[in-house]
Formats: C-alpha cells, sequence, structure tokens
C-alpha cells in the first residue's frame, strides 16, 4: 500500500505542478472533489481494516508481554522491559506515513470541500471592471447556496434557491471559456429588453434614472473618472421593474459608445449593434451582465449571455484587502 499510495500522492502533485505551471488548464473542484474521495475511501479503510488490524498486534504483543511476564514470576525473576513494551506498541498502533498523508487530510480536506461546494467560496478580484463596487485585490465571499445548491463539478442544480435579480452582483463561468469565473452585475434578466445607448442604460424601454456623483479617482491610472449613480430596478422577472437600488457607476467620457470587437456567440441575432451601443433582448434561462466600470468592462456587449447552468453564485462581501483594510464590507 505505502507504494501504491505514494503513486497517488505523485499523481496529484503532478496535476498541480502542470497546471501551476500553464502545461495545462486545471479543474479545482474536480481535483477537490477527487481529493475528498480518495482520502475517504482511505478513512474508511483505516477505522474499518487497518486500525482494528494494528490495535489486534498492539493487543497480541501486551498479551504475550503478559504470558513472559507471569512465568517469569513464577521463576523468581527480576522484571525488565516493560517500557520497551510500551513503546513497541505504541509504535504498532501509530499511523504509518502514508495513511498520515491520506485518511489523516480526510476531515480537513472534506470540510473545504463542503464549505466551498455548497456554502461559501472565497474569490479574489484581478482586475478594476467592477470598479467602484469592487476594487483590485478585494477579497471576496461568495455564496453558493442564494441560488440554488449545485453538484459540485457536474454544477446540476438540486434545489430552487432565489431568483436572480437584476442588480445582484454574480460570480459565473466565463461562457467562452468556462475553466474561468468572472464576476459582473445582472443587468437584464429573462425576457428583458436591454440598451445601452450612448451610454444611458435602458430596461424593457424605461431610461435607467442616472445622478451624478463626485469624480471617482482611479489609483491605478492616477486619473480622475467620470462617476454616476443609476436608480436600479432589481426585479427578477421582465415584469417586475420595482423595487429599486442606487448602484454607484464608472462612465470614461473618452471612451466612445460604440461596441468593437465583439465574438461570435449563441442568440447574437437577438443583438443590434450600432454607433450608439448595443441592444439585446435576453433570451429564456440566460442573462445579460455588464462592469460597473462600464467603459473598461469585458461584459455581455462583447461576449453575449450567461446561460443559468453557468452560475457559482452570489458576491456578498469583501471580507480582506491587505492595501486597504476600509473596503471590507457587504457588497451593494
Amino acid at each position: 500500500m505505502a507504494a501504491f499510495t505514494a503513486f497517488v500522492l505523485a499523481a496529484f502533485v503532478s496535476y498541480a505542478g502542470a497546471w501551476y505551471m500553464g502545461i495545462y488548464e486545471g479543474n479545482f473542484a474536480l481535483l477537490l472533489f477527487t481529493a475528498t474521495v480518495v482520502t475517504g475511501l482511505y478513512w474508511l479503510a483505516e477505522h474499518f481494516y487497518f486500525l482494528p488490524q494494528r490495535l489486534a498486534q498492539a493487543d497480541a504483543l501486551a498479551s504475550q508481554a503478559q504470558e513472559r511476564r507471569q512465568e517469569r514470576d513464577k521463576l523468581g525473576v527480576a522484571q525488565t522491559g516493560d517500557e520497551d513494551v510500551a513503546a513497541a506498541r505504541e509504535r504498532l498502533i501509530m499511523q504509518p506515513w502514508w495513511l498520515d498523508w491520506t485518511a489523516g487530510l480526510f476531515p480537513v480536506i472534506a470540510v473545504v470541500f463542503v464549505l466551498r461546494s455548497f456554502l461559501f467560496e472565497p474569490f479574489k478580484i484581478p482586475s478594476g471592471s467592477m470598479i467602484p463596487t469592487l476594487w483590485v485585490g478585494d477579497l471576496i465571499l461568495v455564496n453558493k447556496f442564494h441560488y440554488g445548491v449545485r453538484l459540485p463539478v457536474l454544477n446540476t442544480k438540486v434545489t430552487a434557491g432565489e431568483p436572480v435579480r437584476r442588480g445582484d452582483v454574480m460570480v459565473f463561468r466565463y461562457p467562452p471559456k468556462p475553466s474561468l469565473d468572472y464576476i459582473k452585475r445582472v443587468v437584464g434578466v429573462p425576457g428583458d429588453e436591454v440598451s445601452y445607448l450612448n451610454k444611458q442604460l435602458s430596461i424593457n424601454g424605461q431610461p435607467v434614472p442616472k445622478a451624478s456623483l463626485p469624480d471617482f479617482f482611479e489609483e491605478d491610472s492616477l486619473s480622475y473618472i467620470k462617476q454616476f449613480q443609476e436608480t436600479f430596478p432589481v426585479g427578477a422577472a421582465a415584469t417586475e421593474m420595482t423595487p429599486t437600488k442606487a448602484v454607484r457607476l464608472l462612465n470614461n467620457a473618452e471612451r466612445p459608445a460604440f461596441v468593437s470587437g465583439t465574438d461570435d456567440f449563441v442568440f447574437k441575432d437577438q443583438c443590434q449593434y450600432s454607433v450608439e451601443g448595443v441592444v439585446c433582448k435576453v433570451p429564456p434561462g440566460h442573462y445579460f451582465m455588464m462592469g460597473d466600470n462600464r467603459d473598461n468592462s469585458l461584459d455581455s456587449r462583447y461576449w453575449g449571455f450567461v446561460p443559468e447552468a453557468n452560475i457559482v453564485g452570489k458576491a456578498i462581501m469583501v471580507w480582506m484587502n491587505f492595501s486597504n483594510l476600509k473596503r471590507i464590507g457587504a457588497i451593494d
């Protein structure tokens, strides 16, 4: 078993190492699931087979030592070696290295698997597409059960959960490359007609109210950008346009409204592009996503709609930003 376990551990290390070096695209959910299953099997084998065997051997050793003591007592020989027997018994009971690195790790791996797969998952914000809501370096927590519990790896939904609403900040699998996780704000739900023309957002023909705020200082570019507040309708269906909530966004006056460099995507025929921007009809079971940094966001305007099956969870809070502790708090 030691040789077999060494091979298994080497396979895990090789997979992780090749992924880290960029040799191929890894799948952390699959890796964690596999690690949970493998260490779980070792844990079961340890508790129901290997540990009872070691205990039986230790008991046999103790029984033999007891018999020898009784024989020496009959002969009047002084007793010695009790400490050696105790140490030998402890060595017999102790887990070998190959069980320590498998069965011994199972409880920790299982807890991480359950938390990450069904409850909460941490992410780090890598870009400025969601400024001013989320900044580069924000460490966020995503609620994995808000929209319904999904099976790990398969991502199959098994509970209903809450409906996706406009205004939600949502993590999802990037449709052109599902191995990547993206985060944007839900702008359109199934059935909505979303238009973004001359940097004015309208939903189902109703312009979203937009008020000016003080300019936002972007630290990366050391420049000020126009900041606005939209009064956003947060319904979960095309017919729901109330209630509303305030959402902050940025618009760069130097960037044109024209959407250039779009991909070919499913349901692209539901979008009409012009020099003023884009108008899209959101198909059933899909969502239209946009970044709050409107002129610096690769979003649904460019690569299309997010299908229901790609949803990961709802971003709920910034739990740490090592460069700015004031960033900690709930996500609007």
